[in-house]
């Protein structure tokens, strides 16, 4: 039987439709359909054609602009000139792959070491999240000579062999395999008022399945703020009692810090420090270089170790000088334009206005997030336990016809994800929710 629908079916187009309102898009539709067949995904009944971008817009070819609230990976805004000239001038001086000596990679990697816990003191670059998180897998593994992971339900950690099959959101049929055990998103609707008890005995029971299935456990794998789970942010330190079951049962706790990292949370850098506990691993990767391919992670030697004694590990171009350019751009942006502060006050000021919001409109079950990432479920007849992900869809589309650009993520799809580059305003949040509600009330 099929099951929830996967994270690339959320808000995508058709192609069986063949939806496109000019002859220009029709015509690049018809070229991208035919040169990448299935593997060619695209947002929306009707998909955009988008020829530039600027800070918190994109702009079509028709010379529409749209608010962009779901973009995370260009995290300090679209084509940021710092960034953009930071890749120039180091295109232009010198790109090699990394086995030779360079000052920028090493310049970054010092910068990145400095926002990170100091035990978590070695450091592999790499071009992905996905390879981020496939080669914390390995370390992991290696490091406890067992195989086992323990995910949450609709978690997404890339699209590697390995990392595809924990990530249960990108799954269209059947079940994860024998390795893999899911538990449910850490929110009140599984565990009541005891979130983190309740999430921890989940996180027990499934190891316990591990270990009885022969597999035992290697490592525990979230992303910290759950955003392909439906984003469920509080209450601050829940997973600190998951995180204890884990090592207790000689696991690794791996924080995937792709979505919520870098001041995206607003109350700290790194989305696990809302929780107060220091990961034995934890991976990064799109917002780092603002569209530029670098990803990485960060691990305790003694982790590191095992793994690099019994396997070698080398990256074309991971860390390679422009991307350390790229990353100490972004770094640089973050703290010169004070981005974490903003996503923290625009965050607050953005959930008290969808609150305002909720309050009329019973589609709304709940509004939930920290910083610049919110999660706002739909629901059918004002009940928030009936998630209704045809209304979600319908609100997509509904924004995008208002000038807004918007995701979805959940269990079912029910939940509309808010991510926008951290350099969104109040002012962009009052467009964002004016549109929400006449495509709500539409």
């Amino acid at each position: 039987m099929p099951t929830d629908p996967d994270i690339l079916s959320l808000n995508a187009f058709d192609p069986a439709s063949g939806a496109a309102a000019d002859p220009a898009t029709a015509a690049l539709l018809a070229r991208r359909q035919a040169n990448l067949g299935p593997v060619s995904v695209l947002f929306y009944e009707e998909p955009l054609h988008v020829v530039r971008a600027t800070d918190v817009w994109l702009e079509t070819q028709d010379g529409r602009r749209y608010l962009d609230v779901y973009n995370n990976v260009a995290s300090v805004g679209h084509c940021h000139p710092r960034v953009v000239a930071a890749i120039a001038e180091q295109a232009a001086t010198l790109n090699v792959h990394t086995r030779y000596l360079n000052e920028p990679t090493e310049a970054y990697a010092e910068r990145l070491k400095a926002t990170l816990p100091a035990a978590l003191s070695t450091l592999a670059l790499t071009c992905s999240g996905s390879e981020a998180n496939d080669l914390a897998l390995r370390l992991a593994r290696t490091a406890t000579g067992r195989q086992g992971i323990v995910v949450t339900a609709a978690a997404y950690h890339g699209n590697t062999a390995a990392v595809s099959e924990i990530s249960p959101s990108a799954f269209k049929w059947g079940r994860p395999p024998a390795h893999v055990r899911m538990v449910p998103a850490p929110g009140a609707g599984h565990y009541g008022a005891d979130i983190a008890a309740g999430f921890a005995a989940s996180v027990e029971r499934a190891i316990g399945e591990l270990d009885e299935a022969g597999f035992g456990c290697a490592a525990f794998i979230a992303d910290s703020i759950f955003s392909s789970d439906g984003v469920h942010a509080d209450p601050r330190g829940f997973l600190k009692a998951a995180a204890t079951v884990v090592r207790g049962a000689g696991a690794l706790y791996i924080a995937d810090e792709v979505q919520p990292g870098f001041a995206r949370t607003g109350d700290a850098f790194w989305g696990f420090e809302r929780h107060g506990i220091t990961p034995d691993i934890v991976t990064m990767g799109k917002p780092m270089g603002n569209g530029f391919p670098v990803a990485g992670l960060a691990a305790r030697p003694e982790v590191m170790a095992p793994y690099f004694a019994e396997f070698g590990y080398f990256n074309t171009f991971g860390g390679n000088p422009v991307a350390a350019a790229a990353g100490l751009a972004v770094l640089d942006v973050i703290e010169d334009q004070a981005l974490q502060r903003n996503a923290a006050d625009t965050g607050r000021y953005l959930r008290r206005k969808l609150a305002g919001l909720q309050a009329g409109h019973p589609s709304i079950g709940a509004v939930r997030g920290a910083g610049l990432f919110t999660g706002v479920d739909l629901c059918r007849d004002g009940d928030p336990d009936a998630p209704d992900p045809q209304a979600a869809r319908r609100a997509i589309n509904g924004l995008r016809q208002r000038g807004v650009l918007i995701g979805a993520c959940g269990r079912h799809g029910e939940t509309l994800k808010i991510r926008p580059p951290l350099t969104f305003t109040p002012d962009h949040a009052d467009q964002l929710v004016r549109a929400l509600e006449e495509a709500l009330t539409g």
